[in-house]
């Protein structure tokens, strides 16, 4: 299912015409599903996971595929959650799973495009607007998934024992709920950018544990 360009898709192989989306019963420009880097870097944390070399030509097809979306100011876009604070996630966890060192000159400017959009309360918030205009990549009111995320990139990159990372982890636990969970109005799925997004109603819930947990267990 890797698309020719090295990288994948949600659904669909090489299937990239923007022809398509303009035909009248075109869903949403739902007829292509071009690769992404988001979807690329969870193949690659993927292959990790079974083990596959950094050396497979599939493995190597794919980070130059990711290497080739970073953005100038260093974020990745992001197509199925809002937007760069979800793309540069993924992207770094996946790029590191694999076997990119953490102090790689592209990871580290990663690392920093986070560290720039965090915020005084020390979370994180982007607003799906950013896929219209891309200047507001990173801003937005913060957000409990959306810090999750911000940190689980942070410490895929070794950013445990950050100032960052503590700050993110102290606005987690203190906008938490008496019942546990955490409460969250904008939308932070991506149906299709520019068109129309989605509340999952347990990102609120399971991102900001899957963080604390992963902090908790890279602290031991």
């Amino acid at each position: 299912m890797q698309n020719k360009d090295g990288g994948w898709g949600a659904f669909d192989r090489d299937n990239d015409r923007e022809l398509f989306t303009q035909v009248p019963f075109a869903d949403h420009n739902a007829m292509v599903d071009p690769s992404t880097a988001d979807l690329t870097a969870r193949v690659l944390e993927a292959f990790a996971d079974v083990h596959l070399p950094l050396s497979h030509p599939a493995c190597q097809k794919a980070l130059e595929y990711v290497w080739s979306q970073q953005e100038d100011d260093h974020c990745w876009y992001g197509r199925w959650g809002v937007n760069y604070l979800y793309g540069t996630w993924q992207s770094i966890v996946g790029l590191t799973n694999i076997g990119v060192p953490a102090d790689d000159p592209r990871i580290v400017r990663a690392v920093g495009w986070l560290k720039s959009h965090q915020q005084p309360s020390g979370g994180w918030g982007e607003t799906a607007d950013s896929y219209a205009d891309p200047s507001l990549r990173g801003q937005g009111a913060a957000t409990p998934s959306q810090t999750a995320w911000a940190l689980m990139g942070l410490m895929a990159a070794d950013e445990i024992d950050s100032a960052a990372v503590r700050r993110g982890v102290h606005y987690l636990l203190e906008t938490q709920k008496a019942d546990g969970n955490w409460d969250e109005e904008p939308f932070t799925g991506t149906g299709f950018p520019k068109v129309f997004y989605l509340k999952y109603h347990l990102y609120r819930t399971y991102f900001p544990l899957m963080a604390l947990a992963r902090f908790e267990r890279l602290r031991r």
